[in-house]
């Protein structure tokens, strides 16, 4: 579903915006590399994972700063993940707007289960009632950490 309106909101010198046109994919491929969990990822791989997303750009007087995306049906499920604000733009609520933003769209209040995966910020995702998954035999995953750095057989 790629006819969505897009969803725009502003804050002081701030932006955030759902537009694909205004995504940075150089910025976004360049911190992700060197992310903890999609190190060495390559250039076509983010290219495709945007393409086939719901993305929320973070910007500052225009230029790139942080990132978010929805990887969803958009009708019962969601998988939120590549969520960043800059180094040097931490500290100042960015984050927590940009989670308060992607929890205002108007799909985000369709969906059934969201779903999560962070070592890094478990503390911001609690205050907007996600909870860890720790039943047995609840949550089941395939997970190949290094895909991105040729290590996979």
């Amino acid at each position: 579903m790629s006819d969505f309106v897009i969803e725009e909101w502003n804050k002081d010198c701030y932006l955030i915006s759902t537009d694909k046109n205004k995504l940075d994919l150089v910025a976004i491929h360049r911190y992700l590399t060197t992310s903890t969990w999609a190190a060495g990822i390559d250039e076509e791989t983010v290219y495709a994972s945007v393409q086939n997303s719901l993305n929320f750009g973070l910007y500052h007087q225009g230029v790139q700063i942080g990132f978010a995306r929805l990887i969803t049906d958009y009708a019962t499920f969601a998988y939120l993940c590549d969520v960043y604000v800059l180094d040097e733009y931490q500290g100042n609520g960015l984050a927590r707007w940009l989670m308060e933003c992607i929890h205002a769209h108007p799909v985000f209040a369709r969906l059934r289960r969201i779903t999560l995966f962070t070592s890094t910020a478990p503390w911001l995702y609690e205050k907007f009632g996600y909870q860890p998954v720790n039943q047995p035999n609840y949550a089941w995953t395939i997970t190949r950490p290094d895909i991105y750095k040729g290590k996979v057989r």
